[in-house]
C-alpha cells in the first residue's frame, strides 16, 4: 500500500519523507490555506521534496476552467496530479487532462458508481471518502469493497486513493481490502506506530536495564 500524506505543511511531509513513509502528497486549497503560504509556491516546494504524486487541486467548477487550472498546475512540476471533483465537469476536465497525458486524481467520491464514471474517463486516482461517510452513519469500507471489486472485475487501472482517513483502523482496513494508496494527515500516520503493549513492554524493559546498571555507550 502507497501512503500519501495529506498535508501542505512542508516540515511534516519532510519528517515523513527521510523514514520512506511518503510514496505522495495530497493538497486542496483548505490545507494551502492553513500553511499560509501562496499555493504555486508550495506546490512546488513539495514537488522538489517528494518523488511521489502531489495532487495540487483546481478551484473552478466548470470544465473549461477546470482544463485551463489544470494545466497551469501541471507546469509546476512533472509529478503533479491535478484533482477534480467527482461532478459532471469534474470528469469531462478528468477525460481531457487525462487525454493530454496528466495524472488526474477525482476526489469527493462517495458511491461505487461515481468510481465507476471516473475510471471511465481516465482517472488515475479515484479518492473516497472514507471519514465523511462514517459521519452520516454509512460504512466508508463498504465503499473500498465495491471499488475494489468493480475495478478488478473489469481490468481498471484507476488506483483506489483511500482518504478523509481519520484513524489508524481506517488506515488497517483500507489495506486489508487492497486499496492502493490512502492518504492522511501526518499525525494518523505516525499514531500507527504506538501500541500499550509496545509501550508496557519498553517500560519493563528499561526497568530492567536500570536495575542491571547495563551501559553500551
Amino acid at each position: 500500500m502507497k501512503f500519501f500524506v495529506d498535508t501542505a505543511e512542508i516540515d511534516a511531509i519532510a519528517e515523513l519523507n527521510d523514514l520512506g513513509m511518503v510514496d505522495g502528497v495530497t493538497t486542496n486549497p483548505s490545507l494551502i490555506k492553513k500553511s499560509g503560504r501562496d499555493i504555486i509556491e508550495v506546490t512546488k516546494e513539495i514537488c522538489d521534496l517528494v518523488d511521489g504524486p502531489v495532487s495540487a487541486e483546481v478551484t473552478a467548477t466548470d470544465a473549461d476552467t477546470m482544463i485551463a487550472e489544470g494545466r497551469k498546475l501541471v507546469e509546476i512540476a512533472e509529478n503533479i496530479a491535478v484533482k477534480v471533483p467527482l461532478t459532471w465537469d469534474g470528469l469531462k476536465a478528468c477525460k481531457t487532462l487525462s487525454d493530454d497525458g496528466h495524472m488526474v486524481n477525482v476526489t469527493l467520491c462517495f458511491s461505487a458508481n461515481q468510481a465507476l464514471l471516473a475510471a471511465k474517463a481516465g482517472a488515475t486516482f479515484i479518492s473516497p471518502f472514507i471519514g465523511r461517510l462514517d459521519d452520516i452513519n454509512l460504512d466508508g469500507m463498504e465503499l473500498i469493497a465495491d471499488i475494489r471489486t468493480i475495478y478488478d472485475n473489469y481490468g481498471f487501472d484507476t488506483e483506489i486513493l483511500a482518504a478523509s482517513i481519520r484513524s489508524v483502523n481506517h488506515v488497517l482496513d483500507s489495506a486489508r481490502l487492497g486499496a492502493d494508496v490512502m492518504t492522511a494527515p501526518p499525525g494518523v500516520i505516525k499514531a500507527m506506530v504506538n501500541h500499550p503493549l509496545t509501550d508496557k513492554g519498553l517500560a519493563t524493559f528499561l526497568a530492567d536495564i536500570a536495575a542491571a546498571d547495563i551501559k553500551i555507550l
